[in-house]
């Protein structure tokens, strides 16, 4: 009968084993960037952000891993009840299989919630917006992307974003040089 509540005196209750997991744990540090979409930050202004998985092959899964995809002339689509990314370039490894011909410019699903489906159908509908593709990055060993819901810049928006990046970029180097 010691025995017994010298054993329960050493143990935790759950609720406790849950906290600290959860304050270790940051969202940031299971998130790896693959390829940037830099030039969609150019051309538009990035009024909502989205993470979507992506219905990949094995030989894109592969090139992926090995770095080798390119986000810059890709879009959103939709078509047939469902997203998906159009244009984006995953090159084949030269090591993929004999028998399969891979397709590096192939329409690939995104996998959505319905509720943000027709959030974002709701959006580019209405009021005007183009769904482009932000980010590819690993998530928990998944790979998923960042969407975003943006309006067009302008090419008068466009110069005051350069003078406002060249501002800070002079500022930078002046706070430098200073100190």
């Amino acid at each position: 009968m010691a025995f017994l509540q010298r054993s329960h005196v050493f143990r935790r209750p759950f609720a406790t084993i849950g906290r600290l997991k959860k304050s270790n744990r940051t969202e940031t540090s299971n998130i790896m960037s693959i390829a940037n979409n830099r030039k969609a930050f150019h051309d538009y202004f990035i009024e909502d952000q989205i993470e979507a998985g992506l219905v990949l092959d094995g030989w894109e899964v592969k090139a992926v891993r090995a770095g080798r995809v390119q986000l810059k002339e890709s879009y959103i689509h939709w078509k047939k009840d469902a997203f998906y990314l159009v244009g984006c370039h995953i090159t084949a490894l030269p090591t993929a299989s004999t028998h399969v011909k891979p397709d590096p410019v192939r329409q690939r699903k995104l996998l959505l919630k319905q509720s943000e489906i027709n959030k974002l159908i709701g959006k580019t509908e209405r009021a005007g917006y183009t769904i482009v593709p932000l980010n590819l990055h690993y998530s928990r060993g998944y790979i998923k992307m960042d969407i975003g819901l943006a309006k067009g810049k302008k090419q008068h928006d466009k110069r005051q974003s350069m003078k406002e990046a060249d501002w800070k970029r002079e500022k930078q180097r002046l706070m430098k040089n200073a100190g």
